[in-house]
């Protein structure tokens, strides 16, 4: 039986066939999930000097469901490598475009985990989109964005919902065994859940992964290709991780069809954010994801 799922991916293929990808995506903007709150988010990253780990992301451009970019004074980005499957090649230097009429951005290559080249408190916000599931180790990735913002810099991140995605037949991860991979210092080659992804990534839902011998493939280079999710996250797991990490958590959204967005701020303290985990939180009560929702109703 074909899934709802195959029949959006086949009418859209279809229509960015027909169309072409810049029609394609005019015709389906009016049919988007929108985010009540990207004046608050805007408001808070306005005239700040940012750095995004990955990117640049159209999620975060003028016409993206946040669109931040444009009220930023300026962006810097990381990249783990001068040539990745989202970018192509990249150099170097100021070279980073990311917004029409603003001044590119430095273009640094290195480790998100590790980010050797830049100064103590050199940023007032971090943006990540979609990349820190890609990272082996997650609260070592943090604890280097936390260092490199300055006083009460700002955490922009967003994550892929399990419910939503390929890996909604996985296990969620959960926080134990993230501060497990930072006690035992994994590295970015980290292949662990090899077998685990191999076998519960969903193909059907995962336009870019190719056949399941081109997939078996990439997520075998993985460390070359870095395109393996190596945690699985619900809200939850999401928000105990940033908390963990050290950051005091403003606000907390979810956004169809699988977007766990995270505002966190940097504190010399330890954040209380018991608002956001108790089990009636409001983020859960409005959560579109069934898995969000359950422990509400459980």
């Amino acid at each position: 039986m074909t899934s709802a799922w195959q029949i959006k991916k086949t009418v859209r293929v279809a229509t960015r066939n027909i169309l072409g990808q810049r029609l394609s995506e005019i015709v389906a903007r009016p049919f988007r999930h929108e985010l009540d709150s990207v004046a608050e988010y805007r408001s808070h990253l306005a005239s700040r000097n940012g750095l995004e780990i990955g990117g640049p992301s159209t999620m975060l451009a003028s016409d993206g469901l946040i669109p931040v970019y444009d009220v930023l004074a300026s962006l810097d980005n990381c990249l783990y490598s001068g040539s990745t499957l989202w970018t192509g090649a990249v150099s170097e230097g100021n070279t980073f475009v990311y917004q029409t009429g603003k001044q590119p951005g430095r273009q640094i290559v290195c480790e998100g985990t590790n980010l050797l080249p830049i100064e103590n408190s050199s940023y007032d916000c971090i943006l990540a989109c979609h990349c820190l599931e890609h990272i082996a180790n997650p609260l070592r990735a943090l604890a280097e964005w936390k260092r490199v913002l300055n006083e009460d810099g700002l955490l922009l991140l967003i994550l892929p919902h399990k419910d939503g995605t390929f890996d909604w037949r996985r296990p969620t991860t959960t926080l134990a065994h993230i501060i497990q991979d930072y006690e035992r210092g994994m590295g970015e080659d980290d292949l662990t859940h090899l077998q685990e992804v191999l076998q519960l990534h969903d193909l059907s839902r995962d336009e870019g992964a190719g056949t399941k011998e081109q997939f078996r493939k990439r997520c075998e280079e993985n460390p070359i290709h870095r395109a393996m999710h190596h945690h699985v996250f619900d809200t939850m797991t999401a928000l105990a991780t940033v908390s963990y990490a050290g950051f005091r958590i403003l606000r907390v959204d979810n956004l169809l069809p699988f977007h766990i967005i995270i505002l966190g701020q940097r504190t010399a303290q330890k954040p209380d954010n018991r608002a956001f985990m108790k089990s009636g939180a409001g983020h859960r009560l409005r959560s579109p994801f069934p898995s969000d929702r359950r422990a509400v109703s459980g």
